[in-house]
């Protein structure tokens, strides 16, 4: 990010934050230090006392470190059996349906094996077999990471399983899914644009956007993430054209699938429109973005973990424009749909403090600031 683009978003001039990087000018008000922090996508802590974390957001998740070692393992002849390729799949889909429940904790702690498991069944497996299991368990790996503020880990895993997909379209769009969520949570918007977009026309031209609905749903969820993308480098115009593409798509899909397990269809693209407004400073627009998406139908039938980080991006949407009693009923509405989604991961903390630092606090959120460790 350039000075200039800092001080557009941050309504100041270019002089202004050469000052405050040169030292000249310090940030002496609590509220300039929100507004950079919330930017620069980082924990206040980290302008304030020089890098450390939200009250405890370490060891939130226990097993992580056992995660990172089942990263760093390199060689193709792991020890221990070969497990059955039926019950590799099974323990998979029962990982998917952990994250879609949010139960990060359970997944961080089963990972590794999995991992291990799905590495031997890979190098036991006749050439070009078993990559898909592969790739699915380095997206969960991937994803999960993500959620818990792992961005730069979580890179490596999707770059593994975009390694593994080698010149398969489909299995590529699959595996650029989290290498996208990975390189935006890493700071690097224009990567992840590139990268999910590549990825999207290899199975679908752009000009038409025609496929079977399983490719569509990839299809259009890696438009969104190019959207999302496009939205955290500050690009307005590029994420709403990404994001209109996906609606495009999302007709063509339908609501009430799980194709790849995406959730896509245009109740997906609605939210994902809110994420982009917060993204892009635009409280407003995403409060009644939110309002409306979350009245259809289709709103009930996504999965707890989706329902439960759109809530989340709600109340960011609310902070935005100052309504903190609705900011707080979404915060809790999103714990109770999803503890794990509102008590591990950062960005969920990080909303609970500016929250109880904005004025008198709900007895609710104040309970939930005191269980995540931000309160006494």
């Amino acid at each position: 990010m350039t000075q200039q683009m800092l001080a557009d978003r941050l309504g100041k001039s270019k002089s202004w934050v050469d000052k405050v990087e040169r030292g000249v000018r310090a940030l002496d008000r609590f509220s300039i230090v929100q507004d950079v922090a919330e930017v620069l996508r980082v924990d206040t802590s980290v302008l304030v006392d020089g890098g450390a974390r939200p009250a405890g957001t370490a060891g939130a998740v226990e097993g992580l470190d056992g995660l990172r070692a089942a990263l760093a393992r390199y060689d193709t002849c792991l020890p221990g059996p070969r497990p059955s390729t039926g019950e590799l799949r099974r323990r998979v889909e029962h990982a998917w349906s952990t994250y879609q429940h949010a139960g990060y904790p359970q997944l961080v702690r089963a990972l590794p094996g999995l991992l291990g498991d799905a590495q031997r069944a890979r190098a036991a497996a006749p050439a070009g077999d078993g990559a898909d299991l592969l790739v699915q368990v380095y997206r969960l790996t991937a994803s999960v990471l993500v959620k818990l503020g792992e961005a730069d880990v979580a890179w490596l895993a999707a770059d593994r399983a975009m390694a593994l997909a080698a010149d398969d379209p489909l299995l590529a769009a699959v595996a650029a899914i989290p290498l996208g969520q990975a390189l935006r949570a890493s700071g690097r918007g224009g990567l992840a644009v590139a990268a999910t977009l590549a990825a999207a026309h290899r199975i679908a031209s752009p000009a038409s956007y025609e496929g079977p609905p399983q490719e569509l749903a990839l299809c259009g969820t890696l438009l969104v993430e190019a959207a999302l993308a496009a939205a955290s480098s500050g690009d307005a115009r590029g994420a709403g054209e990404l994001a209109d593409r996906a609606a495009e798509v999302a007709e063509r899909v339908g609501d009430g699938h799980d194709h790849h397990r995406t959730s896509f269809g245009p109740t997906a693209v609605e939210l994902a429109r809110v994420a982009v407004a917060v993204a892009l400073g635009d409280g407003g627009g995403a409060v009644s973005r939110h309002e409306r998406a979350t009245g259809r139908s289709t709103w009930g039938r996504l999965p707890v973990e989706h329902r439960a980080a759109h809530l989340v991006d709600a109340a960011r949407a609310y902070l935005h424009v100052g309504d903190l009693l609705r900011a707080g009923r979404a915060l809790v509405d999103a714990d109770r749909t999803a503890p794990a989604e509102v008590r591990c991961r950062p960005l969920a903390r990080t909303v609970i403090a500016d929250l109880a630092r904005g004025g008198p606090t709900p007895a609710d959120v104040a309970h939930l600031a005191m269980v995540v460790g931000l309160a006494r």
